[in-house]
């Protein structure tokens, strides 16, 4: 036996099931559809530098692939995490090769082109600029975020979709079907599988193929992949989730805005899916605390204590005790009687602060706890407010003496902020009533 010697290794299915024109792509119908855009533009050969932003699994490089072979053109491709500026200037040259010696157009394929850093990105634009290279980049994250500009104004962005139940059953149905696939070997896959297939796939099609192949290796030629099988080979497969990603920032904001908008069930929602897509509890537990200041307030001040309270509940117990306290804060401050009086107040008073500069304390304002400061003034004039009718200085005057009073916080007619209004009316018709106290620098 010559040991040596091995077998060679097949594709993965997913890679075996790769289509070979545009016809066999599964997804992007938005794009590729008779008469949307990308197809439009294909037909017309108005090829031009693009963007394939978009989840995992999508298609992006397969569709890359297709591009040039539709349009005849030579494909180059980099990674963004192996490649630099190197390997950019090597494939510029192979480009300038293929038009002098066939006239051929290059695609340059750079896969997570969001890792590339500015002076990386910078490389290749002149050659975009000037027609040596038709620029395609693939990207998982927001292009506004990890592109810079220039490279945003010579590409346009097409928006790749999470492969829906058809263009996933699709995919399973050739797998099953043809030879290249699983066909020789007369699988069957049931409706409750399928459904577990999907979920577990979570929109990513090579996830669902590379799923499907393992259960694959696991039955019998001609019999049924079933839930038992697939049950113990998938486990507690988790939800698409990049913890610094944009589906990070997408469901902390919908969850944000579901407690804005008072609808306690879709916030339940989107705090169960960061929580199945293994989001930290207590990072959860902080943005809800955010929450109870910036959008309750004082309209219902216990929402900040209970939020408080959920978030210590989290790091004593940890789960599942502490996520049913966050869930319990989370539905008490979706319910609550809404405010962002504070927030836009504090908001206000930021601005003023840093427009205006280091406005000095007025004297009246300031302690005199040495000889020296009572000598020259500090806490002079000053009113003490539980010395006055209703603990209350009507007239007298908080702001530095360049800059007028002005209302900041402004409370809502809802909750408890409808009697705070209440008292500060009556407050600021004393002080209508009252010389105003101001006092020369």
């Amino acid at each position: 036996m010559d040991l040596f010697r091995s077998e060679p290794v097949s594709q993965p299915l997913a890679a075996r099931l790769r289509p070979s024109n545009l016809d066999e792509y599964v997804g992007q119908e938005h794009l590729l559809a008779r008469g949307k855009p990308l197809r439009e533009a294909l037909e017309q050969g108005a090829l031009h530098s693009m963007i394939f932003w978009g989840p995992p699994g999508v298609g992006k490089t397969t569709l890359a692939r297709l591009l040039a072979q539709f349009c005849d053109a030579h494909f180059e491709t980099v990674s963004a995490v192996l490649a630099g500026v190197k390997e950019i200037r090597q494939a510029v040259e192979v480009a300038k090769q293929q038009a002098a010696q066939y006239g051929r157009r290059t695609i340059l394929f750079v896969d997570e082109v969001h890792r590339f850093n500015k002076s990386q990105q910078d490389a290749f634009l002149p050659f975009v600029e000037d027609g040596t290279l038709i620029f395609i980049g693939a990207t998982t994250e927001n292009p506004s975020f990890e592109l810079n500009n220039a490279l945003l104004s010579r590409a346009r962005v097409y928006v790749l979709k999470s492969l829906d139940e058809d263009a996933l059953r699709k995919l399973v149905n050739r797998a099953l079907s043809e030879e290249r696939g699983l066909g020789k070997r007369q699988l069957t896959v049931g409706d409750e599988a399928f459904k577990m297939l999907m979920a577990a796939a979570d929109g990513d099609g090579r996830r669902m193929l590379n799923f499907l192949e393992n259960a694959s290796d696991l039955a019998e030629d001609g019999a049924d992949i079933g839930v038992d099988l697939l049950q113990s080979l998938l486990g507690d497969s988790r939800r698409r989730f990049d913890k610094g990603g944009e589906a990070f920032y997408d469901q902390i904001s919908a969850l944000h805005k579901s407690v804005r908008g008072s609808n306690p069930d879709g916030a339940l929602y989107w705090y169960a899916r960061m929580l199945d897509g293994g989001c930290d509890p207590l990072y959860i537990a902080r943005r809800v605390v955010r929450m109870a200041s910036e959008d309750i307030g004082n309209a219902d001040p216990r929402a900040l204590s209970l939020c408080l309270s959920a978030w210590d509940v989290q790091e004593r117990l940890g789960s599942p005790e502490g996520e049913l306290a966050v869930a319990q804060a989370i539905t008490y401050i979706a319910c609550a009687p809404k405010s962002n009086a504070v927030y836009m107040g504090f908001k206000a008073a930021m601005r003023e602060a840093a427009e205006h500069g280091s406005l000095e304390v007025p004297l009246h304002l300031r302690n005199a706890p040495t000889k020296l400061m009572k000598q020259l003034g500090y806490g002079e004039e000053y009113r003490y407010a539980h010395d006055e009718p209703d603990a209350y200085a009507a007239g007298e005057d908080y702001f530095p003496d360049q800059l007028e009073p002005r209302p900041y916080y402004q409370p809502v007619p809802r909750g408890l902020e409808l009697k705070i209004g209440e008292k500060l009316r009556h407050l600021a018709e004393l002080d209508r009533n009252s010389p105003r106290q101001r006092r020369k620098p």
